[in-house]
């Protein structure tokens, strides 16, 4: 039960009239603009025999068409629509500024709560004074107004209001709740759309200034480590020729220790100056035998994989296919194949296979699997093996630990996923999710 004469209790139950059902579902559909949204529900509002008025304000962002719509400086834009003749205006005039609105210091935050019914502003509390003269000089007696708000984040309002006192009809109440909840919920799309959009845009030059970084880098580095590289091997070689002088021999051993220094910051550059060329690659997504990819890059490792004694199987179906970048699959899958033969054991098989997924949406996936008959992780290994330079395997074996951390990246840019099973002592299966179409 309301507290003050002036406001009548919300009912709950009660049911919206068809029309506005109907028009509800209108509202929702994506294929008609918010703006049109707005009309639609201001229309019907207006039919109601008591609404002479019918408002909006929207304040995270300006409607598509600024049209009768009314800027408040940073607080607010505000339009309204009216019956013809009415002596109702809410609307401050064009030019004025965020002063201009009416405020209702003691309706608006209660209406934060839920929709707000008043059925006659002379029966509210004198707290309400500012606010029954706002309404009045609107001309205003009566109206309902309710908060647009969606996980707490506050879009804007709305309200319907005239001359008339009493109290307003189930029905009527009714069809402004449910209306009002659709446009919020069309708001809260939009507002996630809009944001979707930006940070698609800042995705997108962050990806430019990342290539603009990596050429840099590889230019400004590449070049002294190449120098520092020649002049130490030289060096060495020089000493070797002095093997039995001290100082000779110092240097000769101090000189191997900054070679392979320095064959390590290089190996760092090319992986990065790589992934970056994989990840930044803004070609088209193409449809991808995934058999014949997996056969390619077995093929590259096949001499790795015969002095390791490590058998490769390519059991991928024919005609097994994904939506992805080229040179990025091929990247993820030398990467995954590459460990797995680096971290197998002597006669030990790298399998890969595929299986098809459906995705949290329903869209039809494909997750490649390389397995291997390594030594397998620790459950705390397997929580950071996707983290940049982290590396588990022994100091003989060469790596810069950015390869998954890399193929993370370049799978989610074509729009997968990628993940690691691993028991220690019975191996490892690294996947790479993907889409199987553009859809």
């Amino acid at each position: 039960m309301t507290d003050f004469a002036g406001l009548q209790d919300v009912p709950l139950g009660a049911p919206a009239s068809p029309e506005a059902t109907r028009l509800a579902t209108t509202v929702l559909d994506t294929t008609t603009s918010l703006d049109r949204a707005y009309e639609l529900t201001a229309a019907h509002l207006l039919t109601l025999p008591r609404v002479e008025a019918v408002t909006a304000a929207l304040t995270t962002f300006a409607p598509e068409d600024e049209t009768g719509w009314v800027h408040l400086g940073q607080r607010a834009w505000v339009t309204e629509w009216l019956q013809p003749g009415t002596v109702c205006n809410v609307l401050p005039p064009p030019g004025a500024g965020p002063e201009a609105a009416l405020t209702m210091p003691w309706v608006s935050p209660r209406a934060r709560n839920g929709p707000l019914v008043i059925s006659d502003i002379d029966l509210l509390p004198p707290e309400a004074a500012q606010d029954h003269r706002e309404m009045s000089a609107c001309g205003i007696r009566s109206m309902v107004v309710g908060a647009q708000l969606s996980d707490g984040v506050m879009y804007g309002s709305m309200a319907i209001g005239g001359p008339a006192v009493g109290p307003w009809p189930d029905s009527d109440v009714a069809d402004f709740r449910l209306l009002s909840a659709s446009l919020t919920s069309r708001i809260a799309l939009e507002q996630a759309r809009r944001s979707l959009a930006e940070s698609v845009a800042v995705g997108a030059h962050a990806r430019e200034a990342q290539q603009h970084f990596l050429a840099s880098i590889g230019h400004e580095l590449r070049t002294p480590l190449t120098a520092i590289i020649g002049y130490t091997e030289m060096m060495v070689d020089e000493a070797d020729e002095l093997a039995s002088d001290p100082f000779a021999e110092a240097v000769g051993r101090d000189g191997r220790v900054i070679l392979r220094a320095c064959e390590q910051l290089m190996a760092v550059l090319e992986d990065l100056l790589s992934a970056g060329r994989a990840v930044g690659d803004t070609g088209p997504r193409e449809q991808l035998d995934v058999q014949a990819a997996v056969a390619d890059v077995l093929h590259w490792h096949r001499t790795a994989a015969r002095t390791a004694d490590v058998t490769l199987e390519n059991l991928v179906d024919p005609g097994s296919s994904v939506m992805a970048h080229p040179a990025g699959l091929r990247q993820v899958l030398a990467n995954l194949i590459g460990n797995a033969i680096v971290h197998n054991v002597e006669g030990g098989k790298v399998i890969v296979t595929a299986e098809s997924l459906r995705g949290e949406s329903g869209d039809a996936r494909l997750r490649v699997i390389v397995r291997d008959d390594g030594p397998g992780m620790t459950p705390e290994q397997l929580a950071r093996v996707f983290d940049p330079f982290v590396r588990f395997a022994r100091d003989t074996v060469k790596g810069t630990g950015l390869g998954l951390s890399l193929s993370r990246s370049i799978a989610e840019r074509d729009g997968g996923t990628i993940g690691a099973e691993s028991t220690a002592g019975t191996g490892s299966a690294f996947w790479i999710e993907l889409p199987v179409d553009a859809s």
